[in-house]
């Protein structure tokens, strides 16, 4: 019969999701959990099959904590830009885990029509809260989504490396621009793909 844990997997994966916070993922050994624990590694692998079990329950407890600043931002009006909004906060107040979820490769290499659904579970919340508010058709609103996103992560990896930290006023200002640009252009004729132009 396996010994007994003194810690369960939720407290396991709480004291690991605090490490990385803190030291980023790379942090994230065995020895380290163990010692942020008070023990020896040997319960973690009582409670996770292996490291790599316990590094996705990290990224899921990771990825929910992410979700709830979505679920603030859509509660925002207008609910498009509370989105971006809370994303550059959560890249401003967790950027070991913003780099986690957003800044790490392992997914694979998708072409860029196809990225957002794929990173981001609230893709589609956030693309009906364009075309809900704004009237446009879902093909219409995802180029909006994708360049705005696009110009919102650029912003956030600058907080994250701290190469520069706007403010939230100057954020979004910034992203109000880039939006009504985009939508005035859609609206006089269509985003287009203008790379040979």
């Amino acid at each position: 019969m396996p010994p007994k844990n003194k810690f369960t997997k939720e407290e396991i994966t709480e004291t690991a999701l605090k490490l990385v916070r803190t030291n980023g993922i790379s942090a994230l050994t065995a020895r380290k959990l163990g010692e942020k624990l008070g023990m020896s590694s040997r319960p973690v692998f009582t409670a996770f099959k292996n490291m790599e079990e316990l590094h996705a329950e990290t990224v899921k407890a990771a990825r929910a904590l992410y979700n709830g600043y979505v679920e603030k931002g859509l509660a925002e009006k207008p609910a498009f830009k509370g989105a971006g909004m809370q994303y550059l906060r959560f890249a401003k107040e967790e950027p070991r885990l913003f780099e986690l979820l957003f800044m790490t490769a392992g997914k694979g290499v998708f072409v860029l029509n196809e990225v957002l659904p794929v990173i981001d579970d609230n893709s589609g919340r956030i693309l009906n809260s364009i075309t809900e508010q704004y009237g446009l058709c879902r093909e219409d609103a995802y180029r909006i989504y994708q360049s705005l996103w696009i110009f919102t992560h650029g912003i956030a990896c600058l907080h994250v490396t701290g190469v520069s930290i706007l403010s939230d006023s100057e954020a979004g200002e910034m992203l109000t621009d880039v939006f009504t640009g985009l939508l005035i252009k859609l609206r006089n004729g269509g985003i287009k793909n203008d790379r040979n132009n």
